[in-house]
């Protein structure tokens, strides 16, 4: 495994910190009433108070022995309540039904962010089918916040794994517009697998050198095109290289520099493909030991392929 070997602090040209806006105006968060699911619920109304977004509240039950209606209604209205009067935040509870799939699903269409805590399922069927939040992150297309540790005032620092794809500029985007006072960290690993393949061709030591230089060299430039492009509001943002597979690596970096969330990038695939692959964003939820936030990186272009039609029906 190899260590992230390269970092650069970025300073912004004017050395001020840009004021941002709210980009959430409603939040969904997911409980099962448990004393354990209370980060996520926290987490999410830390974030609702300073977005000034509207807090839903859901009931969505982690065992197999969800509470009755009545009583599961009765806490949610209880839970909604407390985190008003604490954090200043509107707050509604979505109304308790069977809390499954489906339902958070179609409750997630109208929310800019989806909030839960990290629960691993350990029955059988979870090896076939995927983790619920696996489940549930194939048909959102809003970002996950999946939640580790104690809702603190601030996240610290915010790392963001980022592969150079156009949809490299939103996560940096997102991540600078979610939490105003954390340092942020670019994190980029580059592919080890071109090397093992030149190494396989005989190249030589000196050509394998030169080659791994103009990558790291190009990397640096396309790091620092990200943080100059960015509507930062930050003074200085820091960019880190890596080597090797992205998930372990950008993990491996999350743990290092002690950020308190990671923001990862996914692209949808066929379950299939999850199961006998597994995305970079699966396999961070897996080893990260902070908070990870999933932004589902096509779903620009699925908004754009539905407005498309819509454009032309209004010139005709």
């Amino acid at each position: 495994m190899h260590h992230p070997q390269v970092q650069r602090e970025h300073v912004r040209p004017d050395g001020n910190a840009a004021a941002g806006t709210p980009f959430l105006q409603s939040i969904l968060a997911l409980t099962d009433l448990s004393a354990r699911g209370q980060h996520a619920v926290e987490r999410a109304a830390r974030l609702a108070a300073d977005h000034g977004a509207l807090l839903k509240l859901m009931y969505a039950p982690a065992n197999l022995e969800p509470l009755a209606h009545a009583e599961a209604a009765t806490e949610l209205a209880g839970l909604a309540r407390a985190l008003s009067a604490r954090f200043g935040v509107l707050v509604k509870q979505v109304a308790v039904s069977s809390g499954g799939l489906a339902q958070v699903v179609d409750e997630a269409r109208h929310a800019d962010l989806v909030v839960l805590r990290h629960e691993r399922d350990r029955s059988p069927g979870a090896f076939f089918t995927g983790q619920p939040v696996e489940r549930l992150l194939r048909r959102l297309r809003c970002p996950v916040l999946v939640t580790r540790l104690a809702a603190r005032p601030r996240y610290g620092r915010i790392l963001v794994a980022v592969d150079f794809t156009p949809a490299s500029h939103e996560l940096v985007s997102i991540a600078h517009g979610l939490d105003a006072h954390a340092s942020l960290e670019l994190f980029h690993a580059l592919n080890a697998m071109h090397e093992s393949k030149l190494r396989y061709a005989d190249v030589s030591d000196h050509a394998i050198r030169t080659y791994r230089h103009d990558c790291q060299r190009r990397a640096r430039e396309r790091l620092f095109s990200l943080t100059d492009s960015s509507s930062a509001r930050r003074n200085r943002v820091l960019s880190t290289l890596g080597r090797g597979d992205p998930a372990r690596q950008a993990t491996v970096q999350q743990q290092h520099a002690r950020a308190e969330l990671l923001v990862v990038g996914k692209r949808r695939a066929h379950p299939l493909a999850d199961f006998f692959v597994g995305s970079v964003a699966q396999r961070v939820l897996c080893w990260a030991t902070a908070d990870v936030l999933v932004v589902p990186t096509d779903r620009r272009d699925e908004a754009a392929a539905v407005a498309m039609p819509r454009k032309l029906q209004a010139l005709r």
